[in-house]
């Protein structure tokens, strides 16, 4: 179309120039076509010169007003810039929405060039090193001597685990992972948990093979004794004896394992039948007294006439059976053991409170630790496994309850289940916030 326009335009000139010709001289005609095509050019280079300004202006510029042949390039030209600047503008948006999402990343992301040089960070990696502004080298953040041997070693196939100073007692796990050309994306992760959970995993291995380990040892040298030498029918009945307490403490050992694992892959709460406490405590106190073998005083106080919670029988059974031969193996002949059930503020609590030899503060919070013992060799002596108190907070957790821990050395201690409200079948003449121990009394 310009085109066409443009040939019109000259072919006027040139006709224009003919009839001057004819009308007047030819030198008239060559005047009047120079003229036109001065014009002509006169005109298009007024254009190219405005449009060459116009170039060289910033980004925000408007575009010239064109006439004629300009007037429709120039339009057409303005539409294409709204269209390119609209999509501007929505390749900008989209990528204030990405960058705010990365933003919100717990991982530090730090993108660098190949000086590692910062070139762009999301508020967690500004959060964690300190990074501040870009074109920066990024040691000047990150000052660890492990860090600069990472970087200056160029082997990125693991990443570098450390403790950073702006997050005392986190582990974080920096890996550097290329990117187009010559850029690296450096990645921080906080790997606290993970690392817990792993050296949980080698605790856990470790000390099982150490506790299967001893009952092994005793085992395979009683039957190698008996295999090679000639003993008399009552030493050989010792030594059978000893391999059959080991055997039944390797049995124990695996039951605890497997209730563990249960609890473990347990993804619902704990079942909710009637369970009835009074019977289940008086039952539990016959086994200590028979566990016990007349070296205890056991007895059993229920204060309140709320007698049932909804709750796993098994499970919970299980639990407080596992506080109760704690209570009876480190109780010392004479003591006194009392299983109890109360309301206490409108929730239920299982006690099992002994007068043994009680137990160091420090040691307390680890107590449910699978394999934690205060003393190792009490513990073997008496059949423990290490493993009782983790499954009764495993119980209690599946139960909405909470483990309680009460005690001093010397002065004994006091094992509590505090169950919700939610878990007591409350009678409907007990209210759900029942009167307290003195009142339930003087009735």
């Amino acid at each position: 179309m310009i085109l066409l326009r443009t040939l019109l335009i000259v072919g006027v000139i040139l006709a224009i120039a003919a009839v001057i010709g004819l009308i007047h001289s030819a030198l008239a005609a060559v005047v009047v076509l120079a003229t036109g095509l001065l014009g002509m050019v006169a005109y298009h280079a007024g254009y190219l010169a405005r449009l060459h300004h116009w170039a060289a202006l910033p980004r925000q510029r408007e575009l010239p007003i064109g006439m004629g042949t300009w007037g429709h390039a120039l339009d057409r030209l303005n539409r294409f810039m709204r269209q390119e600047a609209g999509e501007r503008a929505e390749t900008a948006s989209e990528l204030e929405r990405v960058r705010a999402a990365v933003d919100l990343l717990p991982d530090g992301l730090i993108v660098l060039d190949q000086y590692n040089l910062v070139q762009w960070s999301n508020r967690a990696a500004q959060e964690l090193h300190g990074i501040f502004g870009t074109r920066r080298p990024v040691d000047h953040f990150i000052r660890q001597p492990e860090f600069l041997r990472f970087m200056e070693q160029q082997d990125f196939s693991e990443p570098l685990v450390l403790e950073l100073p702006s997050r005392p007692g986190r582990v974080f796990a920096l890996r550097v992972v290329p990117t187009i050309e010559a850029y690296r994306l450096l990645v921080t992760r906080d790997v606290t948990e993970a690392t817990r959970l792993e050296q949980m995993r080698r605790d856990f291995v470790a000390n099982v093979s150490h506790e299967i380990r001893t009952p092994l040892t005793v085992i395979a040298g009683f039957v190698e004794t008996l295999l090679d030498i000639d003993m008399p029918a009552d030493e050989r009945r010792r030594c059978l004896e000893m391999v059959r307490k080991q055997a039944a403490t390797m049995q124990r050992l695996v039951d605890d394992l497997l209730t563990l694992a249960s609890l473990d892959s347990a993804t619902q709460p704990a079942a909710r039948d009637p369970v009835d406490v009074p019977a289940m405590l008086q039952g539990l106190a016959a086994e200590a007294r028979v566990l016990s073998a007349g070296r205890h005083t056991v007895t059993v106080q229920i204060d309140t006439p709320v007698d049932r919670v909804l709750a796993a029988p098994a499970e919970l059974e299980g639990a407080v059976r596992n506080l109760v031969s704690n209570a009876v193996r480190y109780t010392p002949d004479g003591g006194q053991i009392t299983l109890g059930w109360r309301i206490d503020k409108g929730e239920g609590r299982i006690s099992v409170r002994d007068t043994g030899i009680g137990i160091a503060t420090e040691h307390i919070p680890r107590l449910t630790e699978r394999f934690y013992r205060v003393d190792r060799g009490r513990s073997r002596e008496t059949g423990g496994t290490g493993l009782g108190l983790a499954i009764v907070k495993h119980v209690a957790h599946l139960h909405q309850a909470s483990l309680e821990i009460r005690s001093s050395p010397g002065e004994g201690s006091t094992f509590g289940l505090r169950l919700p409200s939610s878990r007591i079948a409350w009678p409907a003449s007990v209210p759900a916030d029942p009167p307290s121990r003195a009142s339930l009394q003087a009735r």
